[in-house]
């Protein structure tokens, strides 16, 4: 696994060569510079949109900030390799302004701030003395590195694709983390993750910032390549583009981005020679073939290019040894575990929980009996931090209970749903994984660099401990939308257990399910 693994390394190589074979024309060459650039850009929205589900077409604005730091940078005197961290700061510091509002949009919202900000940033750089308004920042000194110059556009190639290289492996190192499960979790699993402590305003902001850096990154090798700057490339036509980029190679891809920049890039050139041959008149209609092949490719291919070039298989991960996670203090039976004392909630004129009490002590079980509409969900909602009661103690282990989901989990209470809710493209064990967030400690920084797979190992050796508890070891690396309805609530038992709870709320755990799943699931519940 590890030699398949390092293959990309020899491949980069012979790659990295292209460049200076025989009779290449220059031409291919710019192109292949400017394919790399781009796909950098859009293998951030493969992060933000593709995974996260947040939709932007403000990533070229990201992109200008980077390309105007390092320019000023250059211009003031400084090495234009300093322009690099200055590149990858300013974009950061972008981001984190405007995520600050818009990570907490949604959907279309979310969609119309990101063209307002493209827009506005747009008329920013072109109406500023200090970014040389429209004419933009000219005559920027080559890169050099150790002597050897890299105004050249073959050996800037070699530039271009190590630094594609290094954002493919960092981006897969992230999304195949603890960190990177609580952003593909936002997309139809956020509820659940953040009962089970995901910060999901944070993943969400994960997401922005990650590929706002990208877009700095791609932003510094822009205005290294072309030795100017100017506001036309990081306008909501580039945004528009990098975002086409990303959903017709597979938006949920990492080579997807690569493949859609190649495809763009190269159809756009093309299409700019030949249509007003073809047409015999001058205009801008590769806009119009665009647009059609976007709504073509979202009904023949809505995943992208790559699932179709490519059969995807779900990766087989071997779990080895790995020592156990550390265990919390449980209470002694007959302790006081959850006091609720006249909790009610309501939803305007309408009460959903009205003054609901009980108690519930260590080693014992309570059951909520009602009819269908009774409150018993959104009391288990108000009880997790999901919803806010209106009125209400609760106490959890003699400690009054916190209202938020995150904090409610980290104490030690967790659930499952009514409603099933796994990420439905996920594999069961990394859906299993989720509920062990709380019990990791490694961040984004060592996600990227590889730093956490000791801790990913221990996570996971609990999640098939928990897989093999309840019975699904052998479903483990299946997608969980593959699993029938009862295997499916099995598998949020084995999530919440991750958790290593304190208390188990099950939701209505036999609802909908047929006489024999039933009976499955009495049996598990009796293994306790």
């Amino acid at each position: 696994m590890r030699a398949r693994r390092l293959l990309w390394l020899p491949a980069l190589a012979l790659f990295l060569c292209v460049p200076f074979l025989p009779g290449l024309p220059l031409f291919w060459v710019n192109l292949l510079d400017t394919i790399g650039i781009a796909s950098i850009v859009a293998l951030g929205l493969v992060v933000l949109t593709g995974v996260a589900g947040m939709t932007s077409f403000g990533q070229a604005s990201f992109m200008g900030f980077g390309a105007y730091a390092s320019a000023l940078l250059t211009q003031a005197g400084f090495s234009p390799w300093l322009g690099l961290p200055a590149a990858i700061i300013a974009s950061l510091a972008a981001a984190l302004v405007i995520g600050a509002a818009a990570v907490r949009l949604s959907g279309h919202y979310l969609a119309l701030a990101t063209i307002a900000w493209s827009v506005s940033l747009f008329y920013l750089f072109g109406n500023l003395d200090l970014t040389g308004r429209y004419d933009g920042i000219n005559g920027l000194p080559a890169l050099d590195l150790f002597g050897i110059g890299l105004g050249d556009s073959r050996r800037f190639f070699v530039l271009v694709w190590i630094c594609v290289a290094l954002a493919m492996l960092g981006t897969r190192n992230l999304l195949d983390s603890r960190v990177g499960r609580s952003v593909r979790a936002l997309r139809g699993g956020a509820v659940a993750a953040s009962s089970f402590g995901v910060h999901t305003t944070w993943a969400r902001m994960l997401a922005f910032l990650y590929a706002a850096m990208l877009a700095g990154l791609a932003g510094w090798l822009y205005a290294n390549f072309q030795r100017a700057v100017n506001p036309t490339p990081f306008g909501l036509n580039a945004s528009i583009e990098y975002l086409l980029m990303a959903v017709i190679g597979g938006a949920a891809h990492i080579p997807g981005a690569l493949l859609g920049a190649a495809v763009v890039t190269i159809l756009n050139d093309r299409l700019q020679s030949l249509l007003p041959l073809l047409l015999g008149a001058q205009g801008s209609f590769e806009t119009i073939v665009f647009g059609a092949l976007l709504v073509l490719m979202l009904q023949i291919a809505p995943e992208g290019l790559w699932p179709r070039l490519v059969r995807l298989r779900p990766a087989r991960r071997v779990i080895g040894h790995a020592p156990e996670l550390p265990r919390r203090a449980m209470p002694q039976r007959g302790d006081a575990v959850l006091d609720v004392r006249d909790l009610r909630k309501n939803f305007g004129g309408l009460v959903a929980v009205n003054d609901v009490s009980f108690r519930l002590s260590a080693g014992e079980i309570v059951g909520l009996i009602g009819p269908n509409g009774a409150g018993k969900s959104t009391t288990f909602n108000l009880l997790t931090g999901i919803d806010h009661a209106s009125a209400g103690h609760v106490a959890f282990r003699g400690a009054r209970l916190r209202a938020t989901a995150p904090a409610i989990a980290r104490a030690g209470i967790a659930r499952s749903f009514q409603h099933v809710r796994l990420v439905a493209a996920m594999p069961v064990i990394e859906n299993v994984a989720i509920g062990a967030h709380l019990r990791g400690r490694a961040g984004a920084v060592a996600a990227l660099l590889r730093l956490d797979r000791a801790e990913e190992a221990r996570l996971f050796a609990e999640a098939a401990r928990q897989l093999a508890r309840v019975g699904l070891a052998e479903h483990a690396d299946r997608p969980a939308a593959s699993l029938a309805l009862g295997q499916q609530r099995i598998v949020e038992i084995a999530r919440a257990l991750c958790l290593d709870p304190v208390l188990l709320l099950l939701d209505e755990p036999a609802a909908g399910l047929r006489h024999a799943e039933k009976q499955a699931l009495a049996a598990l519940f009796g293994w306790w």
